[in-house]
């Protein structure tokens, strides 16, 4: 088995995981599917045989993914963020200090490494990010951080998608009556093009690619946390880079007489490729040496990882519905983002039916890159 997916041409096996993810996604049990992140399990199998994938495939999904997301959410992200700012910031923080205060408090009862514990708590909230800011802090120790990340990352991204999918069925919810009331609360952006415009291109990718190369540059910046010599550093990374660009190009519509639009159609296509291509490729990476880390640190690490996944997303939850009063959809929206959960956010837009929960998403993500940076140096540097 091993020698056949090692062997593998890299192309047949990125489909072959897709299809076998489908397949597997596809399966309910009582109402409740994988979807897409049946291609994560997939991966990381075919990651613990050998497969290996060249990392532009994950790259490339992410691009696709963030900037699709970006594009959709923009026309109505502007007065959704301007209607709820005060609850997004304080749910983006809430939601990675629940999890920074879990991961203080495991890492003074249960007696293992900080590097190594504060490593699972960056893969719980499926940060790369965070764990980049964890390995810089670490110095010597960056190893630990790295395996406390695999461990944790895969529970990180299917609690949270089955979370978004679980809540709603719970509750009982009316689904068509809080899209209904999510959709009237958005309201309808209405552009004001000025004289006629026209598309470089018929698809759109003119504008796409200029989104993602704008983007990567916005992304690329680094900001100094602190002093010190090698102080830590804040950056939008290849994520909140595109994605904001994205919702900009997204509202705006145009640039002069150049038409920035895309159809939907293509990028709900775009989005799903992407999410593929991302989870294929974070899968097979982290699959190898999964288990052999898992038996020679024991199991009870990831349950350490499952409960800096579940704690921070249930008080998230709470706070949201009890004292902000935000729509479910808007909450989940906003626990997608405060996770930075890329394929939670895909679940819930296929769950919910509409692209509006990105806007949710799109608000919370950068407050909550923002503190779980910042909750990575922390705790690396004071449990040293």
């Amino acid at each position: 088995m091993a020698e056949f997916i090692t062997g593998m041409n890299s192309l047949l096996a990125l489909f072959l995981i897709a299809a076998l993810g489908y397949l597997i996604g596809a399966i309910k049990v009582k109402g409740i599917e994988l979807g897409t992140a049946g291609v994560l399990l997939v991966a990381l199998v075919f990651g613990h045989f050998g497969c290996e994938m060249p990392a532009l495939i994950r790259n490339v999904g992410l691009a696709l993914f963030v900037t699709s997301v970006g594009f959709i959410a923009g026309p109505k992200f502007f007065r959704n963020f301007k209607q709820n700012a005060k609850s997004y910031i304080l749910l983006g923080f809430i939601i990675i200090l629940t999890g920074a205060l879990t991961c203080a408090l495991l890492i003074a009862v249960s007696g293992v490494q900080p590097e190594l514990m504060v490593g699972l708590m960056t893969g719980a909230l499926t940060s790369t990010p965070g764990l980049a800011a964890a390995q810089g802090a670490a110095g010597e120790l960056s190893a630990q951080a790295a395996i406390g990340y695999a461990i944790a990352y895969p529970f990180g991204v299917v609690g949270v998608v089955l979370f978004v999918q679980l809540m709603p069925k719970l509750l009982k919810t009316d689904m068509k009556k809080e899209v209904e009331n999510l959709e009237a609360a958005a309201g309808v952006n209405v552009r004001a093009f000025e004289g006629r415009t026209f598309k470089l291109d018929a698809a759109g990718f003119f504008s796409f690619s200029v989104v993602i190369v704008l983007g990567y540059l916005l992304g690329s910046i680094e900001i100094p946390l602190g002093g010190g010599e090698n102080p830590p550093v804040f950056a939008l990374g290849t994520t909140g880079g595109p994605l904001l660009v994205g919702l900009l190009f997204g509202h705006l519509g145009h640039i002069g007489p150049i038409d920035l639009t895309l159809k939907k159609s293509a990028l709900e296509t775009f989005r799903e490729l992407g999410l593929m291509l991302f989870l294929i490729g974070a899968g097979t990476e982290g699959g190898a040496g999964f288990v052999e880390t898992l038996r020679q640190e024991g199991a009870m690490l990831f349950v350490y990882g499952a409960l800096m996944t579940l704690l921070p997303m249930i008080v998230g939850y709470i706070v949201a519905a009890k004292m902000l009063k935000l729509s479910l959809l808007n909450n989940l929206g906003s626990i997608t983002g405060g996770m930075t959960s890329t394929p939670a956010l895909g679940t819930l837009i296929s769950v919910a039916g509409t692209d509006d929960v990105a806007s949710a998403y799109a608000a919370t993500y950068p407050i909550a890159l923002v503190s779980v940076v910042l909750a990575s140096q922390f705790l690396t540097v004071l449990f040293r």
